[in-house]
């Protein structure tokens, strides 16, 4: 997810990589206070690691959870996620919990509205992006739904990192995600956008092999293939 190469959107290379007291390991994941290993970039700040321990990574199949992490993914484009994480809770209030039919019928005092509300990211594309999603969503309704869209390009293996550089920014998958999306309407949709999609839904598992979150969704074995069990629900199968 969070990685430094250019044209990433995910900057947490900004911010201090862990506290005084975390010590960095030779697999590549950080040994933090609490005994566990993670991930450099959650290891930075307790609200990311508090978000790496109990949300990313793990599936998520309904339309609305899946409208807010594709919105929040274009909102964090050129900054940090730390930034989008501090703003989270003020952005489901000021898009009305992310419901895809409310957001929808947003007009334009409440362009208005969302620009002048200091505790959110006012970037009017953005904004803009994010009512013509929604408008996407409802109309991708009457052909299967923005779950089935984005979960039918889950792949066959998921990567096995040792090291952050080792993590992928994108894949084939994710090309062809960004695409389909794209046909359907959506914007602020590329592939390496497409991917920290994936990642942060459990669609491929980017944890390091040495971090405790590793397998985390009960998807994958630990060759990185996915699981005979790992079944989509009936809605998207």
């Amino acid at each position: 997810m969070h990685r430094p190469v250019p044209g990433a959107p995910l900057l947490w290379w900004t911010m201090p990589m862990s506290t005084p007291k975390d010590e960095a390991v030779a697999d590549g994941a950080v040994l933090c206070q609490d005994g566990r290993k993670r991930t450099p970039w959650a290891a930075s700040d307790p609200l990311l690691r508090e978000y790496y321990d109990r949300e990313w990574g793990m599936p998520v199949w309904d339309e609305t959870g899946l409208f807010e992490r594709l919105t929040l993914e274009g909102f964090q484009s050129g900054l940090s996620w730390l930034t989008v994480l501090r703003k989270r809770e003020a952005f489901r209030e000021a898009f009305a919990g992310f419901s895809p039919d409310r957001v929808a019928a947003f007009t334009d005092a409440d362009v208005a509205r969302l620009l002048a509300d200091t505790r959110i990211i006012r970037n009017r594309a953005k904004i803009a992006a994010t009512l013509n999603n929604a408008r996407a969503t409802v109309g991708l309704r009457e052909r299967g739904g923005l779950p089935a869209l984005i979960w039918s390009h889950l792949p066959e293996s998921t990567p096995l990192p040792r090291t952050p550089d080792e993590v992928p920014t994108t894949s084939p998958e994710s090309v062809a995600l960004a695409k389909a999306l794209r046909r359907e309407g959506f914007k602020f949709v590329g592939p390496t956008t497409a991917f920290a999609l994936m990642e942060a839904v459990g669609m491929v598992d980017t944890h390091l092999l040495g971090s405790h979150r590793r397998g985390c969704s009960g998807m994958w074995g630990s060759d990185g293939k996915r699981l005979p069990t790992a079944g989509l629900p009936a809605l998207l199968a």
